[in-house]
């Protein structure tokens, strides 16, 4: 039988894994998450917020300049973090770079009484994209209106389908407290995954979709989004899924060391590394992607001891 959540019960999640992973993961240092590179699976490390958040940018101008009439390009972007957003503006309206043929996919967007989240909600996500991103390439440099791909509650279908239609060179993302990418969260403890958690072959099946989020994902966004106030977090999301990612030429996930913890971030560079696959790890189901890179800023790896404050 395996272990019982120690956060949520009716669920899994990485509380669940044998002890052993979990002790081992604790013991690596910044220098051993280094060494975890091998082929398929890249570990970069930055000294300074601004060298990373400028990498970050330019992964979406490298994927809008691939962009041409016979073959549209683009990149799947995170909210979380943000801080590359206003990085990528600057560039493109500095570089007068043309996105006529460039794509965006939103990773994700909150999900409330049957539909997304409106544009004006305080929690959207698209609201952030279009703020801190879009509204402030010049006019004549932007990419079509429908060249952007927010996913929604009447285009679930569409939104998955776009990915067949345009190369997506890059899906970015961070890793939240439960271990997901965008919000593929574990699944609840019941009916046929009551005793074991999906295989990673069925988790990987899934497509872009409504989901019910783990607590600990609810909990991380009233934290870093909603000033703790958790009432105010809805308790569902649109997530883009594993079918789409597995259709994205790369996957680049971004640890600035704040929306998840030491342990967090050594535990899923660890599964991927050794290829252990387990849905109750989401994140660690991007073991078997062939094009996986991790990015770390180093003063935010931290250290897995216990300090009291």
């Amino acid at each position: 039988m395996r272990n019982k959540s120690k956060v949520a019960e009716g669920w899994w999640d990485y509380t669940t894994l044998d002890e052993h992973i979990l002790e081992d993961a604790a013991k690596l240092s910044a220098q051993d998450l280094e060494q975890l590179s091998r082929q398929g699976f890249s570990v970069v490390m930055y000294d300074t917020l601004e060298e990373f958040y400028l990498a970050e940018a330019l992964e979406y101008i490298s994927s809008w300049r691939q962009a041409t009439d016979n073959e549209p390009a683009g990149i799947c972007g995170p909210i979380g973090p943000t801080e590359q957003l206003p990085l990528v503006a600057r560039i493109v309206n500095d570089l007068e770079i043309q996105l006529q043929n460039a794509h965006f996919w939103a990773m994700d967007e909150w999900y409330i009484d049957g539909r997304e989240v409106p544009v004006d909600h305080p929690l959207s996500f698209a609201r952030v994209d279009l703020e801190l991103c879009f509204n402030r390439i010049e006019q004549s440099l932007r990419m079509r209106e429908e060249n952007i791909h927010f996913p929604r509650a009447d285009n679930l279908v569409a939104y998955s389908r776009s990915y067949d239609e345009y190369r997506c060179c890059i899906m970015q993302g961070g890793q939240g407290e439960v271990k997901h990418w965008a919000f593929n969260d574990p699944v609840k403890r019941s009916g046929q995954y009551q005793d074991n958690p999906p295989s990673p072959e069925e988790y990987r099946k899934l497509k872009t979709r409504v989901i019910e989020l783990h607590p600990m994902t609810i909990i991380q966004n009233a934290r870093t989004s909603g000033g703790g106030v958790v009432s105010n977090v809805p308790s569902q999301a649109i997530t883009v899924g594993p079918v789409e990612t597995w259709k994205s030429e790369k996957v680049s996930i971004w640890h600035a060391g704040v929306h998840d913890n030491p342990f967090g971030m050594r535990l899923t560079t660890l599964m991927i590394s050794k290829k252990l696959p387990d849905s109750s790890v989401p994140m660690s189901l991007l073991a078997d992607h062939p094009n996986v890179q991790f990015n770390f800023f180093r003063p935010g790896i931290g250290e897995c001891e216990a300090e009291m404050h």
